[in-house]
């Protein structure tokens, strides 16, 4: 292992080249003729931001003196994707109380028809991986945070696309392929925001294709980017909305979707350590499985959706969430599942864990946070879907409360508090810290503080970045599968099943330190679940050594930013196009 100054190197020592406010704020607006004007800019088509958008327009519909002051333009959702829904991914087994509040004409059994949901949970079984053949049987009474009977298994991605349809029929204008590279603020006011420069080659240069981006004025601005949004992070730190909030810390999910022989009767979930996770708290290492049960209605086909989590505060280099999957697969448990099958998808995603904790402040004057974008995710529960759905729709109730009597966003933040967002999160505000000082520490403490609703141990327990760990090359890397190409599979490969389409010319959008310790480049070789960085063969095996980037293999997973660089969005229509996700 080689050091700095006799210590093990961590990311946070090598800052990404990237100032969010001074970059990614937009303090001049264009002249009034130049800029495009809607009365509501809703950043992200995702499940959170559409719920967002059809719940004002559910308003809106009835009071239509209030929508004909928002103009043309009343409600526009900015979506990087080709679709919205496109780089969407979750497990995901979805609590159904808030979707069928934000659309209660429909029924469960209309969902299945819509082919965004798949199943009502009815039975599930929790196992500890004890090694690569053997398991031990956790009784569900033991960890009731993972009780899903009655829940529903969902895609994100496909229901984003469902929602994306009855927001433009309710009146909606949906920009896809629109990056929102900055926001406007003038007078310490959000004005919403600019959209991302078309056409430009590798170097910046102006292509025979290009196109400038423009100003997106509007009266309310809601960020509903997801993990790691481009620009939450510059509004966190222009308006110090994470002052006195435990800092945030990040998970990656990889994930894939097999079509199946047999289909699977059960939610299943499994404790990876001792395998194929480390138990000593040198290697830092805390994750998790999914394995749900699919039903397509419309074919009849039998899916099952497997994933691997991990958070990203280890500490060994080789850790990586998609070879980890691969091992996952070779355990009998799955073998038996996925046997004579065939993977239909691939894709990856970071969420925020940090919980209540970590929840920055959700408004600030001209606009408001919500979903991933404000941490709402509950990681004991392995449940945020419905916090996205629920925290859209009080944010819709509060913007629609502004636009009308001019009530301030902040009552947004109250009524997240006194919601089930609110009330859920703090239960288990204390539970995942003592994971960050070791599995077996936080072991001991993660059952008494769900079984106390957070009341033991007592006050308010802190997070440390996941950046600030410093970092060794280990021997995680010797259980992974050598990829067969049938059962397992590559990084390379995996891309190309997102149906990731970024443009080979275009500007590199991921900042990172291109030279660097060993130790810090291999952990972003490893970490990344789309092969963006290598380390050349000829670079020293200790000391500093030079990063290569392939940012064309993206698939915006955002783990990056949690782990020393900075991801930044692509043009507008790159990125992968996830489906069933």
């Amino acid at each position: 292992m080689s050091s700095r100054n006799g210590r093990a190197p961590a990311p946070s020592e090598f800052p990404p080249p990237v100032d969010p406010i001074g970059e990614f704020i937009k303090r001049e607006l264009d002249s009034e003729d130049e800029r495009i004007e809607v009365g509501v800019a809703i950043v992200g088509g995702g499940t959170a931001g559409l719920a967002c958008a059809n719940r004002l327009l559910q308003l809106l519909a009835d009071d239509p003196e209030t929508m004909e002051k928002l103009g043309e333009v009343p409600v526009a959702v900015i979506e990087k994707a080709k679709t919205c829904g496109g780089h969407n991914l979750s497990g995901a087994v979805m609590r159904p109380g808030p979707l069928q509040e934000l659309f209660p004409e429909l029924t469960r059994e209309d969902w299945r028809k819509e082919r965004f949901a798949f199943g009502e949970v009815t039975k599930e079984s929790v196992y500890m991986l004890t090694g690569p053949k053997t398991k031990l049987r956790v009784p569900t009474a033991a960890v009731p945070n993972f009780k899903n009977h009655g829940n529903e298994v969902v895609s994100v991605a496909a229901l984003a696309r469902y929602q994306q349809r009855q927001a433009e029929e309710g009146g909606a204008y949906i920009l896809t392929e629109t990056s929102a590279s900055q926001l406007l603020v003038e007078d310490g006011r959000v004005l919403g925001i600019r959209s991302g420069d078309k056409g430009r080659g590798k170097d910046g240069e102006p292509l025979g294709n290009f196109e400038p981006g423009s100003d997106v004025t509007a009266r309310v601005t809601v960020l509903a980017e997801g993990c790691w949004g481009h620009l939450t992070g510059a509004a966190i730190k222009e308006f110090g909305l994470a002052e006195n909030r435990e800092p945030q810390v990040w998970e990656l999910g990889v994930k894939e979707v097999w079509k199946v022989k047999k289909p699977l009767d059960r939610v299943i979930h499994t404790f990876v350590q001792p395998w194929p996770l480390k138990v000593a708290a040198k290697y830092g290492q805390l994750g998790g499985t999914w394995i749900y049960p699919m039903k397509d209605e419309k074919t009849g086909d039998d899916l099952v959706s497997i994933g691997f989590v991990v958070d990203l505060n280890y500490r060994d280099a080789t850790t990586s969430a998609h070879d980890l999957l691969q091992t996952f697969k070779t355990h009998p448990l799955v073998k038996d599942i996925l046997d004579g099958g065939e993977r239909v998808a691939w894709g990856a995603k970071a969420l925020p864990g940090g919980g209540y904790w970590s929840m920055p402040k959700l408004s600030m004057p001209g606009a408001v946070l919500v979903g991933d974008a404000a941490g709402m995710v509950d990681t004991a529960a392995l449940k945020g879907v419905h916090h996205c759905i629920k925290s859209g729709m009080l944010a819709a109730e509060a913007i629609y409360r502004n636009l009308k009597t001019g009530q301030s966003l902040a009552s947004y933040e109250e009524a997240v508090d006194q919601s089930s967002i609110g009330k859920e999160l703090y239960q288990v505000r204390n539970t995942r810290q003592a994971f960050q000082k070791g599995f077996v520490a936080g072991s001991l403490l993660a059952g008494p503080a769900i079984m106390s609703k957070g009341k033991v141990p007592p006050g308010r327990q802190q997070w440390h970045r996941d950046d600030a760990e410093p970092m060794f090359v280990g021997d995680t890397k010797d259980r992974y599968p050598k990829p067969d190409g049938k059962y397992t599979f590559d990084k390379l490969s995996s891309v190309y099943v997102s149906g990731n389409a970024t443009r080979d010319d275009a500007p590199n959008h991921i900042r990172v330190r291109k030279n660097v310790p060993r130790e810090i480049a291999e952990t972003w070789q490893w970490m990344c679940p789309a092969g963006v960085y290598e380390i050349p063969e000829d670079a020293p095996e200790s000391g500093n050594v030079d990063v290569v980037v392939n940012y064309t293999n993206c698939v915006q997973c955002g783990a990056i930013t949690a782990k020393g660089g900075r991801l930044t969005p692509p043009e507008g229509g790159d990125g992968p196009l996830y489906t069933v996700t």
